[in-house]
């Protein structure tokens, strides 16, 4: 059964092996989450479940949100985020997803949005190779020819300046190092995308083997 939960980046550390080499990881602060919704394929197509992460104050949400969490029985949440899995019915609504669900050794995907830089040129965006920067040169990190003249236009898929960064990005299959239910932590090898406190979803890895 798949298995997933919501979670905000704390940032990277490192930790130790068992033969003392040094491994990058990033601590993410997973959990608790609740489940405030199940989709199921009879009625709504696919299998899923809806969980709720971070505390958010009543007098800040509309009444028909209100009334979402209402029925699931649960104080209002600041984060919600679908969770494909095979049976939502071993799921109760009002139930709370920890992060012991995943354990040492495991390998998860990892969705965030990354850190945005905002309007950027080409050399920055697509890494062009700037000109030279001496000897009276006006030519330094433009754009450059746009290729053919005959079409008078400029092809589609074209790499010009433009905003760069703030995108929704998975990184897959990431060792779980270590877990912390106590904490609430989860710590897994390598980088994730965002910032530090941006939301995560954690979910089983896709890719098996």
């Amino acid at each position: 059964m798949a298995k997933g939960i919501l979670g905000r980046k704390v940032g990277m550390t490192r930790i130790f092996d068992e033969n003392g080499a040094a491994v990058p990881v990033t601590a993410i602060e997973a959990g608790p989450c609740v489940v405030v919704q199940k989709k199921l394929r009879e009625k709504d197509g696919y299998n899923a479940i809806q969980l709720g992460f971070g505390s958010k104050p009543e007098h800040k949400v509309t009444k028909p949100v209100r009334g979402h969490f209402r029925r699931a029985g649960v104080s209002p949440v600041r984060f919600l985020r679908e969770i494909r899995v095979d049976d939502p019915d071993k799921y109760e609504l009002g139930q709370t997803v920890n992060v012991d669900i995943f354990q040492e050794g495991e390998f998860v995907d990892v969705t965030g949005r990354t850190i945005g830089k905002g309007f950027s040129g080409v050399v920055k965006r697509w890494n062009f190779q700037r000109g030279p920067m001496s000897h009276g040169s006006m030519y330094h990190r433009r754009v450059g020819s746009l290729g053919a003249t005959d079409p008078q236009r400029v092809f589609k898929g074209r790499k010009l300046p433009g905003r760069l960064g703030a995108e929704r990005v998975t990184i897959k299959r990431l060792k779980v190092m270590k877990v912390d239910p106590d904490k609430n932590l989860i710590l897994v090898k390598g980088s994730v995308p965002g910032t530090r406190g941006s939301l995560l979803t954690i979910k089983e890895s896709a890719k098996k083997g």
